[in-house]
């Protein structure tokens, strides 16, 4: 089977999987996320194939949506490459991808680095930035039933993992304990260009959302 035949079929794969997802993981993300991973891909040094396969698998079972289970989406995508008797050196290194490619509170340190990690992972944090990224965050925030915003609850830099994962903080607070903090962790020349544009638009819309409020907020 053809590179190009195995990608199809991933696509295929995922949008079926994920054709009843929350609207802020569903197939649109991950086209997102795919498209920006190849156009990224082109100034870097990496392997196209284990970027494209890693970017269109990478939240084939979100965690968030699995009961907090991290090991169901390298499982499922290792079984599906399988399948699709894709070399099993391919087939780790996008597991790991998968694996590592989560903000998972800014905290924790990755057990794995790659030039395709790096590509995908950008992508992803992308996605989570700009017009999109605000969209994405409030679509999240109101499938968990979280306030918009609450004055009184202020944003907690320093959390753990699982605090992280527990959080029940209002929606905004998700910009100042991950979002405004992904710029400056980019991996690649280009993510960081493309971070630079989104995270002045959040900016500019928290600004016009505090005067909205009748908060002043620095």
């Amino acid at each position: 089977m053809t590179q190009s035949q195995i990608i199809a079929n991933t696509i295929s794969f995922v949008k079926e999987t994920l054709k009843n997802a929350e609207g802020g993981h569903d197939w649109f993300h991950i086209e997102r996320v795919y498209n920006n991973a190849c156009k990224i891909a082109k100034t870097e040094k990496a392997d196209g194939f284990i970027v494209a396969l890693g970017a269109l698998l990478h939240d084939i079972a979100d965690s968030k949506f699995h009961n907090g289970d991290e090991t169901v989406g390298p499982r499922v995508a290792g079984e599906f490459l399988k399948d699709q008797q894709v070399a099993p050196e391919v087939t780790n290194h996008v597991v790991k991808i998968i694996e590592n490619i989560s903000f998972k509170g800014g905290n924790e340190s990755q057990s794995f680095t790659s030039p395709e990690l790096d590509i995908v992972q950008d992508a992803d944090r992308l996605d989570a930035l700009g017009a999109i990224g605000i969209a994405r965050t409030f679509n999240y925030g109101g499938y968990k039933g979280r306030a918009l915003y609450d004055p009184e609850i202020k944003p907690n830099l320093h959390m753990t993992k699982e605090e992280y994962k527990k959080s029940t903080a209002p929606t905004v607070n998700h910009f100042y304990e991950k979002l405004f903090l992904l710029k400056d962790r980019m991996n690649t020349k280009t993510g960081r260009k493309l971070a630079e544009e989104r995270h002045l638009f959040m900016e500019q819309f928290l600004d016009q959302f505090y005067r909205e409020w009748g908060v002043n907020e620095e």
